[in-house]
């Protein structure tokens, strides 16, 4: 496989189009079950995108504080005889989350209080689920069109930096 092929298999790259396909699923997602919010989030735990109104959380810590409970619940998951766990739930006196691994590298983030259901939250969430496994893999088949440098580029910059440093003539 050549670097590229095995970088773009390895990494995690959405498009512009991509994220908006993305967002316009996880408010399809959010309509139908009635949650509050749905934050993507990828296994190293950064944050991608979001719908709905997380309140006042900060997603980045929320996205890193997943991406680990994950990370942890995969060992405990090995320890069980099992690979990983692929659904996670915590609930809350207000608020519960639902964590699913959508893929090989996405978690999806589901924030809802108790005017929705956790079948609701599950029936539509594997759907979405599937929806964004789709998505992912049309994107990691895109071929990107191949970029070069002007010619010009070095001797331009060279230039540039001569005339911001004064350099030697």
């Amino acid at each position: 496989m050549k670097d590229d092929d095995k970088l773009r298999k390895d990494s995690l790259i959405f498009y512009e189009d991509d994220i908006e396909k993305i967002n316009k699923l996880l408010a399809e997602f959010l309509k139908l079950s009635k949650a509050k919010s749905a934050i993507l989030i990828d296994k190293d735990g950064h944050f991608i995108t979001k719908e709905g109104d997380p309140g006042s959380y900060n997603l980045d810590t929320i996205s890193a504080l997943v991406a680990g409970s994950f990370a942890a619940t995969k060992e405990m998951a090995k320890l069980l005889g099992q690979e990983e766990f692929s659904v996670l739930y915590h609930q809350g006196t207000k608020d519960n989350i639902q964590l699913s691994l959508v893929g090989e590298r996405t978690i999806l983030g589901v924030i809802f209080d108790n005017s929705t259901t956790l079948g609701m939250v599950r029936l539509y969430g594997n759907e979405t689920a599937k929806k964004l496994a789709n998505i992912y893999e049309k994107s990691r088949k895109k071929k990107v069109p191949k970029q070069s440098i002007d010619k010009n580029f070095k001797k331009d910059a060279d230039a540039k930096l001569d005339d911001m440093f004064g350099g030697d003539d």
